[in-house]
């Protein structure tokens, strides 16, 4: 008797000391997992990246309007041999000087020039403004790119946590399958081996074990693709992946008020994203407008020469023609306007006017595509709703059934066809349960992304 008690006692400590260390894997909530593919998802990466890139280009049209402030210096050596004539000079040519003489002579000449030049655009009607407006917006597109990334992200996410939360429900009732196969093989044995039943019965069992056993790998196979599918966007190991079953829970108990929140499509990162494609169209009409209107231009010059031949055209030493003799400025303010520009602006307008329109009617496009389905979600989850509170009945009827039948058939009074057509029936009803929560949760947060209200809906989580 003590050995006994001695036994017993050993073997709940041995269970107890199982139970402390044995940690059930820890479930991942959707809030965390949307925050972690926020930060590690390499397409997010990649249009952060993007911003970075308008945001330096819209720094750089911001010092459109800084002079150019040149300085040349050159010292050369050569010939002062001209003939009189006039020319067109191309680079910095200030003036012209003396040099045309009776006879040719290629008496080599010293001689240094120094130039400090400024060219200013100092007015063009509205062209820098423009400009700035114009890169600011494309900023604008760039970062609406990012949230319509960072949106389009989270609803993948979401599906996806989604479908494991069901695959994970399925998973369990594939083993309460699995079970009952395995227990109405143990039946059929025994009663096999008392010559009760035949023994072709235990082959379908055995079948059906086999076939229940496949079909639990398949789920555990489509588990193992979607978690691989999240960690690939949200950089945690797919083994970490596990969906937080109270999930389904916690949205039945607010139903009521997720059903009864505010539309937000005026903010919808898809409706911003457009906006800003047709907000920087109108901006680059901007640009277009000023950049054909008149310029005026500040120009000047200051400039020093030397030379080792003098006023009476006599070639002196060549080292006389170091240093400046002669310091000279010129200052001038012009208008420049090109007539033909008239047409270029026309055509040029028109082209983007039109691309001005085609990004408005993309933008109608979203919201009335967000309005149709806000409305779809709606009526979504309404019939969700009322599936899910059919099902429970459907479930009833085929547990009781099933009960029947296995009864029936142990006491001889039904067959092996009749019992798996009943297991079948509850399996079935078992896995449309799961499919009437799974479409409920869905069709929540399908309106959720209809309306904008995503986060609304994570917060009934926590």
């Amino acid at each position: 008797m003590l050995r006994f008690k001695f036994a017993g006692c050993l073997a709940l400590f041995l269970l107890a000391s199982i139970a402390t260390h044995a940690q059930a894997p820890k479930s991942l909530s959707l809030k965390y997992l949307l925050q972690r593919v926020t930060e590690a998802a390499p397409a997010l990466l990649t249009d952060s990246s993007a911003i970075l890139v308008k945001d330096a280009q819209a720094r750089e049209a911001s010092l459109n309007w800084l002079p150019n402030l040149k300085l040349n210096y050159q010292a050369n050596l050569g010939t002062n041999n001209n003939v009189a004539g006039p020319y067109f000079g191309y680079g910095i040519v200030p003036s012209n000087n003396r040099g045309v003489r009776d006879e040719s002579n290629t008496t080599t000449v010293l001689s240094n020039l120094g130039i400090a030049s400024l060219d200013w655009e100092v007015y063009n009607f509205g062209a820098y403004h423009a400009q700035n407006q114009s890169a600011s917006a494309e900023v604008e597109v760039e970062k609406s790119r990012f949230a319509r990334s960072k949106y389009s992200l989270e609803t993948f996410t979401i599906e996806n946590y989604l479908q494991l939360m069901r695959l994970q429900e399925l998973e369990t009732i594939q083993l309460f399958n699995i079970e009952r196969n395995q227990e109405i093989r143990r039946s059929i044995r025994a009663l096999a081996r008392s010559g009760l039943r035949p023994g072709v019965d235990t082959s379908i069992a055995e079948a059906e074990l086999s076939k229940s056993r496949l079909n639990y790998i398949e789920l555990i196979n489509q588990s193992k693709q979607v978690r691989l599918q999240l960690s690939a966007i949200s950089g945690l190991p797919y083994e970490s992946i596990i969906p937080d079953t109270t999930a389904e829970s916690k949205l039945f108990a607010q139903s009521a008020q997720v059903k009864m929140f505010n539309t937000d499509t005026l903010n919808h990162p898809l409706v911003n994203y457009y906006r800003s494609l047709y907000n920087s169209s109108i901006r680059r009409e901007e640009v277009v407008k000023s950049s054909y209107s008149p310029k005026v231009m500040l120009q000047a010059a200051v400039w020093g020469r030397g030379a080792s031949l003098d006023a009476e055209q006599n070639f002196k030493p060549l080292h006389s023609g170091w240093g400046f003799q002669r310091e000279n400025y010129l200052v001038g303010l012009g208008v420049t306007y090109n007539l033909f520009d008239i047409k270029r602006k026309q055509v040029k307008l028109s082209s983007q006017k039109l691309a001005s329109r085609y990004a408005l009617n993309k933008l109608h496009e979203q919201r009335t595509l967000l309005t149709a389905g806000a409305i779809q979600a709606d009526a979504n989850v309404n019939t969700a709703l009322e599936r899910l509170n059919e099902i429970p009945k459907q479930l009833k009827a085929a547990q009781a059934a099933y009960r029947q039948k296995f009864a029936l058939y142990k006491n001889g009074l039904t067959d092996i066809i009749e019992l798996n057509a009943a297991l079948n029936l509850l399996y079935r009803a078992e896995t449309d349960h799961v499919s009437a929560k799974y479409s409920y949760v869905q069709a929540l947060f399908q309106k959720a992304v209809a309306e904008n209200q995503v986060s609304t809906v994570i917060n009934f989580l926590n």
